[in-house]
């Protein structure tokens, strides 16, 4: 039995791995075999005398051939899990894996709405009449205003919100609290929607966002509101809660904000997390360049 089918085995009887995991893991020595033999150009080798140059030079030509970062990754896994079975079972005498580093996946940008269009969102498109539209506007506007999380706007109570200071009490994750400030214009809307919501449901709501039936909102509630406000403006394959909050931070920091006041607005633990605005404006910033330079 050659070192491959041994350890398949181990994984399939030892470790009860299953029939598609032993599958993939067969199919990624397999490919691994056929790169060693067209590069050694020898007839018979022996994977256990493979060198680190050698995998090295495998990642190079996955790259090479487009192949996803994460699938290149789950390969190298692989062969990180069948170099340790060798060396556990004495054939191999040195890890080529030891010094290996897999490629970094490429963070996405922030998905986010331009100004001009939030502008015409809250400032020209008609949400309708009534109780439900007057809401509706609110939410996308707490969540463009604030930057807040969904779950975070769901959790909202009346006693959250704070007119007297203009102050929103949010509690994130694992949570933690923080305040939140909003303008008067955020002020005269929701206190337009709590008259409405008072008059409309029972007067005993706790939550301060909720349905006609007086009762708390949920996330696919919420998701639909948004996804339904933000179609009447953008074309974006994305229209979350997320992007208004995306959005949020990409105009603080397009407006001068300092990163660590937004992280704190956010509510981000790093200062990492907040700083991928940093490219986001960035790449907004070519965009624009591209567009209105004459030798751009």
């Amino acid at each position: 039995m050659d070192l491959t089918d041994s350890f398949l085995d181990y994984l399939r009887y030892e470790r009860n791995y299953s029939q598609e995991t032993v599958k993939a893991y067969r199919e990624d020595l397999m490919q691994f075999e056929v790169y060693c033999a067209k590069e050694t150009k020898e007839e018979s080798y022996s994977l256990a005398e493979v060198g680190t140059q050698t995998v090295r030079g495998w990642i190079l030509s996955l790259m090479d051939e487009n192949v996803a970062v994460a699938t290149v990754n789950r390969k190298l896994s692989t062969l990180r899990s069948f170099y340790r079975f060798l060396m556990k079972r004495g054939v191999c005498q040195n890890n080529p894996m030891l010094k290996i580093v897999g490629p970094k996946k490429k963070k996405r940008l922030p998905v986010f709405v331009k100004e001009k269009e939030m502008d015409r969102l809250l400032d020209d498109v008609d949400f309708g009449e009534g109780f439900e539209a007057c809401r509706d506007r609110a939410i996308v506007e707490v969540f463009y205003l604030t930057g807040i999380r969904l779950s975070e706007l769901i959790g909202l109570k009346d006693e959250d919100v704070d007119f007297s200071s203009s102050l929103i009490k949010v509690t994130g994750k694992r949570n933690k609290q923080r305040l939140i400030p909003f303008g008067e214009e955020l002020k005269k809307d929701l206190q337009v929607y709590v008259k409405m919501r008072d008059e409309y449901v029972k007067p005993d709501v706790k939550a301060f966002f909720v349905r006609k039936t007086g009762e708390q909102l949920y996330r696919s509630i919420v998701e639909s509101i948004v996804t339904r406000s933000l179609s009447k403006v953008v074309t974006l394959k994305k229209k979350s809660p997320h992007v208004l909050r995306h959005t949020f931070a990409t105009m603080m920091l397009n407006h001068d904000a300092q990163l660590t006041a937004i992280k704190e607005l956010l509510g981000h633990e790093s200062l990492t997390t907040t700083e991928v605005y940093t490219h986001t404006t960035f790449e907004e910033l070519k965009r624009m360049y591209n567009q209105a330079h004459p030798r751009a």
